[in-house]
């Protein structure tokens, strides 16, 4: 994606909007039980961007630790799940790309954390698949 690009997104209730800028990465459905849980669906479609181009543009985004390295992002009033980060990507925050006020602009290319997917949950659309994360190309949600 382009350099310069900037994506606009809000929670549910509209009391948290934010920009992320500049290039996207590691767009992904993921898979994984904490995800899954956070989010209350599956599979939870992310996209990767430099966390110093993110920015709350309005409201406050409320932080939970979901696990010893994770730090989930969402709207205290309805509860949107709207960032993830991991502390061995410390440059890096992850969005929920559902809550891009465009979600067709950016595309899922692969998925990962398929050995958590649920047993009803069949992957027909070609994308490559990897048990946990992608191999060699970083990390995202888990």
């Amino acid at each position: 994606m382009a350099s310069n690009a900037s994506y606009l997104g809000r929670c549910l209730c509209g009391s948290v909007r934010y920009d992320a800028r500049g290039a996207v990465t590691h767009l992904c459905f993921c898979h994984c039980n904490s995800c899954r849980r956070a989010v209350g669906a599956t599979p939870v479609p992310w996209g990767t961007f430099d966390r110093q181009q993110f920015s709350i543009v309005s409201g406050k985004l409320v932080e939970l630790r979901s696990s010893p390295q994770v730090v989930r992002g969402f709207c205290g009033a309805c509860g949107t799940s709207l960032t993830y980060r991991h502390e061995r990507r410390p440059e890096e925050i992850d969005v929920t790309l559902v809550t891009l006020d465009d979600p067709a602009l950016l595309v899922p290319e692969i998925h990962i954390w398929v050995q958590d997917k649920l047993p009803w949950i069949e992957i027909t659309d070609g994308r490559p698949q990897f048990d946990q994360v992608r191999t060699g190309g970083g990390s995202t949600a888990s």
